[in-house]
């Protein structure tokens, strides 16, 4: 799903889950040619900066997700309308120059397990990469979401 998810938005895509106070990449499916954002399968990412973050902390329980929130570059406003909208947008955030969007994957029981995005340079995805490339990852981590919860039954 992720190199499909690649292929339609021609960006790198990746898949993380929250370890603790980190995010680990568990899957990636990389942009073949030319500049990309590239996450190795195994990195350990802060839970303080990106859209992958974002959405790992939006459905916490209140006190987990406030301690989150400590030395993080997004506010309680930012995960609110990332709970309203199903999706998370950063620009800049992780890094100067890249952009990503994510969604949540959620698991038989409704809980948010793990994060699907997209990422790469600000240039390709605007200040605004939700515009272009929100739908197609709800719909890819909807699709994972269905078969965890096909698995889970």
């Amino acid at each position: 799903m992720l190199a499909a998810l690649r292929d339609h938005t021609g960006e790198s895509a990746q898949l993380y889950r929250r370890q603790g106070d980190q995010r680990i990449c568990v899957a990636a499916a990389e942009r073949p040619v030319g500049l990309r954002d590239s996450i190795p399968v195994g990195a350990t990412l802060t839970m303080h900066a990106g859209s992958a973050a974002q959405i790992l902390l939006a459905w916490e329980e209140p006190d987990r997700l406030h301690r989150g929130l400590q030395g993080a570059k997004f506010t309680a406003t930012i995960l609110s309308g990332v709970r309203r909208r199903g999706w998370a947008q950063s620009v800049s955030e992780r890094e100067v120059g890249v952009a990503s969007v994510s969604a949540p994957v959620r698991g038989p029981s409704g809980r948010v397990v793990a994060a699907v995005s997209v990422s790469g340079p600000l240039e390709r995805l605007s200040r605004q990469p939700g515009r272009l490339h929100a739908s197609a990852v709800v719909s890819a981590a909807n699709r994972l979401t269905e078969v965890l919860r096909r698995s889970g039954d």
